[in-house]
């Protein structure tokens, strides 16, 4: 598979703190990649220096073949950026944030036309372009988000926690939207918080805890590391315990030699925040 984003020993510091720690990372074209972990593990931190935003400390990174440092111009060519927070302006229509957007790509004026009217129809804001960004819900302008930063048909879109702050329904709208680009050819880079996303989304997921990167693989491979089946215990002291297994027959098992001071038992499957808190000790959503 052709590598789309590589990463080599990355780095990057703040005074004393580092953010990011030799991070080796690829990510393949037509992947739907996942970088999960908590507010401050260094997700933010790694896409502002794939998108040429801020340079590393020390380390090498390639986007599109280009070296992120050496060929700003050529990396922001062929990406897509939407960012955490609104970077819209708020007092021109969703029409005329895309329009300023294609001018800045010196689209030529029919050109503008059509590639706006298009994207206006893929994201479902045809009836919404002439609307005033504040006007919108937090999901159209999500919308109207990921509609300016494919203005220029990039080959790799980074998505920086998308679904932040949305009701589950609105969250689910945009997944469709990602999963639709993603299979008309976008290579996705995203990062989340939130379990279920990555596990919803993605092919594979990178799990960053304090600036490292500490797991790597499809959301079926890290849990068969840990185990497929979770049994929850809370003892008569309100102590909770943690067990994983790989099958249910064996979760089974565990659970009828339980001793008696247990008062509460559940089995269920594993997921990627049982990874995170074997690696860690700690919730995804607890920093």
């Amino acid at each position: 598979m052709e590598e789309a984003i590589v990463t080599e020993n990355l780095c990057k510091q703040y005074g004393s703190v580092m953010a990011v720690k030799n991070l080796n990372l690829k990510v393949y074209f037509g992947e739907l990649f996942g970088f999960l972990g908590p507010n401050g593990a260094g997700k933010t931190t790694t896409i502002r220096i794939l998108t040429t935003l801020t340079k590393p400390t020390s380390g090498r990174a390639w986007v599109m073949g280009f070296n992120v440092v050496e060929k700003p111009g050529e990396v922001r060519k062929a990406i897509g950026v939407m960012q955490q927070h609104l970077s819209l302006d708020r007092d021109l229509t969703v029409r005329e944030n895309m329009e300023l957007r294609a001018r800045l790509h010196h689209f030529p004026a029919a050109e503008r036309k059509r590639r706006i009217s298009e994207l206006l129809e893929y994201v479902g804001l045809s009836e919404h372009a002439d609307r005033v960004i504040d006007e919108l819900s937090g999901g159209l302008q999500r919308r109207a988000m990921i509609a300016c930063a494919l203005i220029h048909m990039p080959k790799i879109l980074f998505l920086d926690e998308p679904t932040v702050g949305l009701d589950a329904h609105t969250r689910r709208r945009i997944w469709d939207l990602i999963r639709r680009l993603n299979a008309d050819g976008v290579t996705v880079f995203l990062t989340t918080h939130y379990i279920e996303e990555a596990e919803a989304l993605c092919d594979r997921v990178g799990v960053i805890h304090e600036g490292r990167l500490i797991a790597l693989g499809s959301p079926m491979e890290l849990r068969c590391k840990v185990g497929l089946y979770t049994v929850v215990t809370v003892a008569e002291d309100g102590k909770v315990s943690y067990k994983y297994f790989p099958s249910r027959e064996e979760a089974a098992k565990y659970v009828q030699n339980l001793p008696n001071n247990v008062r509460t038992i559940v089995v269920r499957e594993s997921n990627l925040e049982d990874i995170f808190i074997e690696l860690t000790g700690r919730g995804v959503k607890e920093e």
